[in-house]
C-alpha cells in the first residue's frame, strides 16, 4: 500500500485555444497547465479536473493524450509522466426545492473512470444543461435525477463544498441530505466540506455519521492547486483505487484531510453586505449588530449552529483533520520566496510535510523559517472570514 496525496476540485480556466470555461478561473488553468503544476510544483499525486464535460476540455485532452507524455489506464484515470493520476470529472449545478418551498441550487461534483465515460455522460448533459462548454452551469436536474445519469456512465457524485451559502445543499437547499437523495442516499459515499467548513463541525450533522470527508482546494488558479487536499492509503495512483479509499473498501481509506483552518474561509462568519462587515454574534443574525442592516448573508459556522442536531463526534474510521496553511497564506512569505524553496526542495508536499526547520533556515534564514513552521503547527492568530472575503493570518 502506498501513502499518497490528492486533490479531487481544480477548476479549468481557458482551453488551450483560448475558449472560456470557469469564467472566475485564471486563463493559465487549462488542462495540460495543471499536470505540470501538480508534478512539478506541488507534489500531488491525484488530481481531480471538474471541467473535463466541457466539449472543448474534451478536445484538450485528446490532444493531450497524443503527445506521448500521458496515457489512460484499465483502472480508470489518465497518467501523467508515471507520476500523477488525473481523475476526469465536472461540476454539475442542480435546482432543489427548499424545506418552504423555495427554489435552492447546489454543487456536485461528478468523477469519471474513462475518456469515453465523461464524453457519454457530456453529450447526455448537453439536454439538461444550456450551454455545456462552460463550467459548472445550472441543469433542470435535481441531485436525485443526477444520481442516476453519473452511475449509468460509471461515475459516482460527492456534493461539493456542502456549506456554502449559495450553491450547496445545507448552505441554500435542506437541512438534511437525506430527504432530497431518498432511497439513494446510501449511493452518497463522501461529501467534501469546503474551505470554510472541518470535520469537527460537520460532526454535528448525524446524517454525515457514515460519510466520508473529502478535503479539496476547488482552485481557480494555479497557485491554489493543493491549499486543502487529501492523504489516501492506496495501492496504486488510479480512478478504482480512489473510488476504494472513498468507500472505504479492501483496507483503502482516507488517513487525514489537509485543509485551511474555517476560520480562513470566505464564508465562515456571516456577513452584512450594506456595511461590509463580519457579524460574530449568536445565530441566526438576522438584522446587523453594527449598522441595523438586514441584508445579511449567512456564513457556514451560523447555518451549522442552525441545522445541528447532535454532538461534535467523529466515528472511528473518520480521519484526523490538519489545519494546514498553504504557503501562499502565509504572511511575509512571497513568490519569490516560494520559488527559492521549490528550488531548493522540489514541491510544496515537501516543504509542508518533511522539512525541519534547519532545513528551511539554511536557505531561507530564520526570520522566514520561523513563519513557516509557526504556520506548520498552527501557531497564528486568525481574523475569521466572511461575505467572499478571506480570513487574515498574524503571527504571535
Amino acid at each position: 500500500m502506498n501513502e499518497i496525496f490528492a486533490d479531487l476540485h481544480v477548476h479549468i480556466g481557458r482551453s488551450e485555444n483560448g475558449k472560456p470555461i470557469k469564467i472566475t478561473a485564471a486563463k493559465s488553468l487549462n488542462f495540460a497547465n495543471i499536470a505540470k503544476e501538480c508534478f512539478e510544483r506541488k507534489g500531488i499525486d491525484v488530481v481531480g479536473i471538474i471541467d473535463c464535460a466541457s466539449p472543448y476540455v474534451i478536445e484538450d485532452i485528446e490532444n493531450f493524450l497524443k503527445n506521448g507524455e500521458a496515457y489512460e489506464i484499465e483502472d480508470g484515470g489518465i497518467i501523467y509522466k508515471d507520476k500523477v493520476c488525473i481523475i476526469l470529472g465536472s461540476e454539475v449545478e442542480t435546482t432543489e426545492i427548499r424545506e418552504d418551498g423555495k427554489r435552492g441550487s447546489a454543487h456536485n461534483l461528478c468523477y469519471f473512470p474513462t475518456l469515453k465515460d465523461i464524453k457519454g455522460f457530456s453529450s447526455e448533459m448537453s439536454k439538461h444543461i444550456h450551454n455545456i462548454t462552460l463550467s459548472t452551469q445550472k441543469s433542470d436536474l435535481s441531485g436525485y435525477d443526477l444520481v442516476d445519469i453519473v452511475e449509468k456512465y460509471n461515475g459516482v457524485l460527492i456534493p461539493a463544498h456542502i456549506f456554502t451559502p449559495f450553491k450547496s445543499y445545507y448552505g441554500n437547499c435542506t437541512e438534511r441530505l437525506e430527504r432530497i437523495f431518498k432511497e439513494k442516499y446510501d449511493k452518497i459515499f463522501a461529501v467534501e466540506l469546503g474551505l470554510s467548513a472541518d470535520t469537527y463541525i460537520a460532526d454535528e450533522i448525524r446524517e454525515l455519521a457514515n460519510k466520508n470527508f473529502i478535503t479539496n482546494s476547488d482552485a481557480h488558479s494555479l497557485p491554489k492547486i493543493a491549499r486543502e487536499y487529501n492523504k489516501l492509503l492506496v495501492e496504486n495512483i488510479s480512478f478504482k483505487e480512489i473510488m476504494k479509499a472513498i468507500k472505504m473498501e479492501d483496507e483503502r481509506k482516507i488517513l487525514a484531510n489537509y485543509g485551511l483552518d474555517p476560520k480562513l474561509g470566505k464564508y465562515n462568519r456571516s456577513f452584512c453586505e450594506d456595511c461590509n462587515s463580519s457579524i460574530e454574534m449568536p445565530p441566526p443574525a438576522t438584522v446587523c449588530n453594527k449598522c441595523g442592516g438586514t441584508n445579511i448573508t449567512m456564513g457556514v459556522y451560523d447555518r451549522i449552529e442552525i441545522i445541528k442536531d447532535g454532538e461534535s463526534k467523529s466515528p472511528e474510521f473518520r480521519p484526523k483533520y490538519n489545519y494546514q496553511i498553504p504557503l501562499g497564506f502565509m504572511p511575509g512569505i512571497g513568490g519569490k520566496t516560494i520559488e527559492n524553496l521549490l528550488a531548493n526542495f522540489g514541491t510544496e508536499m515537501t516543504v509542508l510535510h518533511k522539512l525541519s526547520k534547519d532545513d528551511l533556515e539554511a536557505v531561507l534564514g530564520s526570520k522566514q523559517a520561523l513563519i513557516i513552521d509557526e504556520a506548520r503547527k498552527g501557531n497564528m492568530h486568525i481574523h475569521a472570514g466572511g461575505g467572499g472575503v478571506y480570513g487574515k493570518l498574524q503571527i504571535g
